[in-house]
């Protein structure tokens, strides 16, 4: 008789939260754990996706949307990982203090709600939107210093920069030069890539919001944590499988592109 195999491929999916914290409280040696252990772990969870996010950038996070622009006003991708849920953009009228004391915040909702924006990737300017003539130019992303050396913000033309700022709350897009008319017209969309958070632990039974390649150092990762409470004399030999593990993960997690390598030509006598 042949062996079979499962035709399944649900492993990370069905693989819950309860079940990640047993087998890193196994792997320090705690079978059994009681109610408290659990809560400490979820919480220690919570705290090693956070740390990833310190790590550098996860790209099955990665997300796209559009915006339509408004003329004279910059663009401000509001990114609040609290209240209603629903992430609005808000263009932020600058021609004007007067417009600005008036009316400092009009919204209008993307085409697709975002949650729990990180930071704003990369950003381009598309021209004849959903046509087959359609044409994208990419903005050029600028440091504060950029910005701030700009002489007249309220330049009106084709936006071609822009900056970002990240603030506990909300992140912020500011477009250099402000949208003209046919920037702002109904054919003409910014279109946005972001990163988003990894979404929170949440219920002993859910599944982690992160690819199966991630499973072993995530585990990993949490045992690490967890030894630091209940066995901190394996604390520093854990971490080193921790940081193998993820080390790993980090190698494949991405999207590679070809590689063009072009020799520097060099005439002294020219």
């Amino acid at each position: 008789m042949s062996n079979t195999t499962s035709g399944a491929y649900q492993f990370d999916q069905d693989f819950s939260i309860d079940e990640i914290i047993s087998d890193a409280y196994e792997r320090i040696g705690l079978v059994g754990t009681s109610g408290h252990q659990l809560k400490t772990a979820r919480r220690s969870l919570n705290i090693l996706f956070q740390e990833w996010g310190n790590r550098g950038l996860h790209f099955w996070e990665v997300g796209n949307t559009n915006v339509t622009l408004i003329q004279g006003s910059s663009t401000n991708v509001d990114a609040t990982d609290e209240g209603a849920g629903t992430y609005t953009f808000y263009r932020n009228a600058v021609d004007s203090a007067a417009a600005a004391a008036a009316s400092p915040q009009a919204t209008t909702v993307p085409t697709a709600n975002v949650y729990g924006i990180t930071d704003i990737l990369n950003i381009g300017f598309r021209q004849n939107y959903n046509t087959t003539s359609q044409s994208d130019v990419a903005l050029s992303k600028v440091d504060r210093s950029g910005y701030s050396g700009t002489a007249n913000k309220a330049t009106i033309g084709t936006p071609s920069q822009f900056w970002v700022q990240r603030f506990i709350d909300r992140v912020t897009v500011t477009l250099y030069p402000l949208p003209n008319a046919a920037a702002a017209a109904a054919t003409s969309k910014l279109m946005v890539y972001y990163v988003k958070r990894i979404q929170d632990v949440g219920a002993f039974s859910n599944a982690t919001d992160t690819p199966f390649r991630f499973i072993p150092c995530m585990v990993s990762g949490l045992t690490y944590l967890l030894s630091q409470k209940f066995a901190p004399e394996r604390t520093q030999e854990l971490k080193l499988f921790y940081e193998d593990d993820l080390a790993r993960a980090l190698s494949e997690d991405g999207s590679p592109s070809s590689t063009h390598i072009t020799p520097k030509t060099y005439y002294p006598n020219i």
